[in-house]
């Protein structure tokens, strides 16, 4: 880590010449053969810098100088890129006290319909996290609702979804829980609940409890506001204790976890399920899943919908094991299409570049065995790549035909 420019809490040193880190990570690029991240990787190299050499320890400084020359152009500029790779829409995520002050900047831009927000409240939600309480009192601040109450909190972020629709524009909110587990608490366990939660006491039980009652609330909200909700659960974070102590959250030690839907939803979909106006995208990093409880639960509730191949599976076997897992159950229209959702901008066009190519290969084959047209595949290429997204995510963008 250090070697890679990555400054460790304990004060000790690490490596701050980007060329220093650029050689490093060169003549380790041997290791990513065969794995998405060098497909991405080779896909940006060539198509977007033009370079054709393989990153290696003796390309290392000829590749570094064309990548350095071309991210000072303005050719290179996030919105010249956001145009030359034909996005239509990019969405950041913030969490529920965001001021959302960079979507602020952009009004009058001409690129504010094109990139929006989506509303996170784990910082809020999450009573697992040691800010818990400071963040509820942020919360009070910014609304002026009493976050102590049950009902207070609840009203405060409903105030906060409505500030994420008006200054950023969302049209949906994400849920990265652990796991996917819901559940329907009376008026009065909940302000208990919440009560022992601000305390700073909660067990790690009440915390799941806390987090599985709020996934039904932000269910119940969805279904006032019309935001679509997307859940995200399955990923050990932080796994690796002693690389989390010295380099702090999110440095590669999340590791995918086993997840049950059909039971853990039970309480969510048993109150709100059957509502028309309740839009919710499934994902998961658990595959295992597919086909046993994901695919059947889309096939049968109108309000969930999978999303695509996520994280670790967002590549080509994971996303051809997703086709063949799913299809037989949920068929392609109950699923997402392809979102991504890199920190890389210019790995945007090779992610769904590789999603185009696996969905077509998966339809090919389909004609080939006699199960859809021709014409239906040709249909099915454009949905899966741009239509069924934009409807699932509630887009105001025109459909795209054959």
């Amino acid at each position: 880590m250090e070697n890679l420019g990555v400054r460790p809490h304990d004060g000790s040193a690490y490596e701050t010449d980007p060329r220093k880190v650029w050689r490093t990570f060169a003549s380790h690029y041997y290791l990513f053969a065969g794995t998405p991240s060098r497909t991405w990787y080779d896909h940006v190299l060539g198509e977007v810098f033009g370079i054709t050499k393989l990153l290696s320890a003796d390309t290392a400084d000829e590749i570094y100088d064309i990548i350095d020359a071309a991210l000072a152009t303005d050719e290179f500029k996030p919105r010249a890129l956001l145009d030359k790779f034909q996005i239509d829409l990019i969405a950041t995520t913030e969490g529920a006290l965001n001021d959302l002050r960079h979507h602020k900047a952009m009004v009058g831009s001409g690129y504010e319909h094109r990139v929006i927000t989506t509303f996170r409240p784990d910082d809020c939600c999450d009573a697992s996290k040691p800010e818990f309480a400071s963040n509820l009192e942020k919360l009070a601040e910014l609304t002026g609702c009493d976050t102590t109450n049950w009902q207070g909190y609840l009203e405060a972020l409903r105030q906060r979804r409505a500030y994420f629709r008006d200054v950023g524009r969302a049209t949906a909110t994400d849920h990265g829980h652990p796991s996917a587990q819901t559940a329907d608490l009376s008026e009065k366990e909940c302000q208990a609940l919440l009560k022992t939660c601000l305390s700073g006491k909660a067990s790690e039980a009440e915390a799941e409890l806390f987090r599985a009652q709020m996934l039904t609330e932000m269910a119940g909200m969805s279904v006032e506001d019309g935001m679509v909700m997307q859940i995200h659960p399955g990923s050990y974070r932080n796994h690796n204790t002693k690389l989390y102590e010295r380099f702090g959250p999110d440095k590669g030690a999340d590791i995918p976890l086993q997840i049950n839907y059909t039971e853990a939803l039970q309480p969510l979909l048993a109150k709100h399920g059957n509502n028309p106006d309740l839009n919710i995208i499934l994902f998961t990093l658990d595959e295992s899943n597919y086909a046993r409880e994901l695919a059947t639960l889309a096939g049968h509730y109108p309000c969930l919908t999978l999303g695509p191949p996520w994280w670790f599976h967002d590549a080509p076997q994971g996303m051809m094991r997703f086709r063949d897992q799913v299809t037989e159950t949920a068929g392609f229209y109950n699923t997402a299409g392809f979102n991504d959702d890199t920190r890389a901008f210019l790995s945007i066009p090779a992610r769904h570049d590789v999603a185009r190519r696996m969905d077509c290969v998966y339809l090919s084959r389909l004609v080939c065995e006699h199960k859809i047209s021709l014409d239906e595949a040709k249909q099915l290429s454009v949905d899966l790549t741009y239509n069924l997204a934009r409807k699932a995510y509630k887009l105001p963008l025109e459909a795209k035909v054959v």
